[in-house]
């Protein structure tokens, strides 16, 4: 159930009503198929009517009189009077006072009206509440992709962050979504890493393995599986990668020839070196995957870009390409001339075929891209902003092929560190390994100044909750636009606008309740709850707590509209800090029975909200902390 829903439909029909004049007696309007005709009437003559959000303590909801205005030829100041003196005669329960401020006609919900429908809502519908209705169209949304050459590094953490989290909230809304990993097993990195592997020895690259980190510490400090984050194969495997680009830069012959080869084997389909170097890049992909598991991501499918090689797939884009209009021949090589689509200099030549006649990825992306499409009615790609003329030569070439699908992308900035970008080949990073195990022991230190009356095993648990929840919140929080200089006191922020702040908030309401328990008050958090008088909820702190609380469905279906996973986090944040002022300025169990018995059934009404937020954005949500 949507609260907000019914408040937003009244509000449509007020306005209807009163923008047109009508009179229309309340009897002959309380049928929503009524609603419906009057509203449609309304939007034939007028538009289609947007409520907007007004700022902090102008309403719930704002109707702005612009296109009111154009039509009518008044001012919209005065039309928003108008409207508002009329639209206040016929608020009726739904709104406690509807008011003109400039242009804009803002609806004040009624507080009574909304906490009865909404806290019912939530303790009925518990962890389903927020949900959407389920939707027709099948998702399949493909994010991370790192090519499996190395760990994955900070600066790309974005990917899997942002990727996971817009899943989780896409299946929320109702969607039927699969998530994809494109791996790259035919690219020059990784035949430069399985070159590597298959003809350097570990003293060849010794100057890159560093010793564990833990050893400079008291191993017995850190938890075994904190431990084995630096010990996977990932990490064994990247110094390989990291000589080799260095005999590379060097103009080793051998080194080059050598790759050269492999990959010529490897974009003919040769199954033999396909299979070898597949087998090295399920090495460095096993690693990447446990680390991905450490931050609470899953990927659904793992799609191997050999793939459309071996089964014939982009031999089939290549003569499609031919055939177009725009495709040309230099030197035996083909390509599509995209400068009629506004894509100029060497941008312009899209290579699909070597002169060789061995493929390029972006022939092989087309082709995965094609089957992707078959398989979905939306297909999503989290890219990093680098990736926006691939995107744009990928979106004609399908275009050229026939496709009337395309995919939509989802551009990120990078994290950088604040003495520049990142690099993988010159090993100048921050692994993501690195960031999660400082993030958690720092997380330990903070749960053990304050929590010395529980176990090491329990402070782990804690620790490990915090620590992830930080790490995540601190990269989806920010607009994917946006870019991150990673600074690690930012990201291991435990107040604020963080995820320890929010998951305190819920850590604090389910001490109250069990606090309750307790004390012998028959309030049964999480199974039943005894009956409540929302009439008892008169302090300004719970009416704004429970407004809020209401909006979670708008807020979801926001973030899967516009595919953005940070006013998720914001609205988190809001309900965290709008509880805190709740808890700090309105007694609860010390309260008479009647504000007591209403005020529990607002505090677990926002555990469930708080805690339904934190499992969407992929972060634990602690009973105590």
């Amino acid at each position: 159930m949507n609260p907000i829903a019914k408040f937003k439909k009244d509000a449509e029909i007020i306005i209807s009503l009163s923008a047109l004049g009508l009179e229309i007696r309340d009897k002959n309007i309380d049928t929503e198929d009524k609603k419906e005709e009057i509203i449609k009437f309304f939007e034939e003559r007028f538009g289609k009517i947007e409520l907007e959000t007004p700022p902090a303590g102008l309403g719930e909801f704002a109707y702005p009189c612009f296109s009111l205005a154009k039509k009518l030829k008044k001012n919209p100041v005065f039309i928003a009077e108008e409207i508002a003196k009329l639209a206040e005669e016929r608020k009726g329960e739904s709104f406690e006072k509807i008011v003109a401020s400039g242009p804009y006609v803002n609806f004040h919900i009624n507080s009574e009206k909304i906490a009865e429908i909404t806290i019912r809502a939530i303790l009925d519908e518990k962890e389903n509440f927020g949900k959407g209705e389920k939707k027709k169209e099948k998702i399949i949304l493909e994010h991370t992709s790192a090519n499996p050459n190395g760990p994955l590094h900070v600066g790309r953490a974005r990917n899997p962050m942002i990727g996971d989290t817009l899943a989780r909230i896409l299946r929320f809304a109702g969607y039927d979504l699969t998530t994809w990993y494109w791996v790259n097993d035919i690219g020059k990195q990784v035949a430069s890493l399985a070159w590597g592997v298959m003809n350097l020895s570990k003293e060849d690259v010794k100057v890159y393995l560093k010793e564990s980190k833990t050893e400079e510490k008291e191993r017995d400090f850190l938890p075994d599986w904190l431990i084995k984050l630096e010990d996977k194969e990932d990490h064994l495997l990247v110094p390989y990668y990291q000589e080799v680009s260095r005999r590379l830069k060097e103009k080793d012959k051998i080194v080059d020839e050598g790759i050269t080869l492999l990959i010529r084997e490897l974009e003919s389909g040769d199954k033999n070196a396909i299979l070898k170097v597949r087998k090295i890049c399920n090495r460095v992909l096993d690693g990447m995957k446990v680390t991905l598991s450490m931050i609470n991501v899953n990927i659904d499918e793992f799609v191997y870009e050999s793939k459309t090689i071996t089964e014939g797939v982009v031999e089939k884009v290549i003569e499609k390409l031919k055939s177009s209009k725009y495709a040309k021949e230099e030197d035996g090589a083909y390509y599509l001339d995209l400068e009629s689509f506004g894509i100029p200099g060497r941008s312009s030549k899209f290579y699909f075929v070597r002169k060789d006649g061995t493929s390029l990825y972006a022939t092989r992306d087309v082709a995965f891209h094609i089957d992707k499409l078959s398989k979905a009615d939306i297909a999503l790609n989290i890219l990093g902003e680098d990736h926006k003329l691939e995107a744009k030569q990928l979106e004609i070439a399908l275009k050229e092929l026939g496709e009337n699908k395309l995919p939509e992308s989802i551009f990120y900035s990078f994290v950088s560190l604040p003495e520049g970008k990142m690099s993988t080949r010159a090993g100048r990073v921050v692994y993501l390994d690195d960031l999660i195990e400082e993030s958690i022991v720092r997380a330990f230190e903070e749960v053990k100044k304050r929590r010395s009356d529980i176990s090491v095993e329990k402070m782990w648990e804690i620790a490990k909750a915090v620590g992830v929840g930080a790490i995540r919140y601190n990269i989806i929080k920010v607009q994917a636009e946006k870019q991150i200089v990673f600074k690690w006191e930012e990201a291991l922020n435990f107040e604020g606008n963080s995820a320890p702040f929010v998951q305190y908030a819920h850590a604090r309401a389910c001490s109250i309740l069990e606090k309750a328990r307790e004390e012998g008050i028959t309030y049964n958090t999480y199974n039943e709850y005894i009956e409540y008088d929302v009439r008892a909820l008169r302090e300004e702190y719970e009416k704004k707590l429970v407004k809020r609380l209401a909006f979670m469905n708008e807020i979801v279906d926001e973030c899967a509209r516009e595919r953005k996973t940070h006013p998720l986090a914001a609205y988190a944040h809001e309900i965290a800090t709008l509880f805190n002022q709740f808890y700090k300025f309105v007694p609860v169990l010390k309260a008479d029975e009647k504000e007591r018995t209403a005020r529990l059934a607002l505090v677990d009404a926002t555990r469930q909200v708080l805690e339904n937020c934190l499992r969407i954005m992929g972060i634990e949500a602690p009973k105590e902390m």
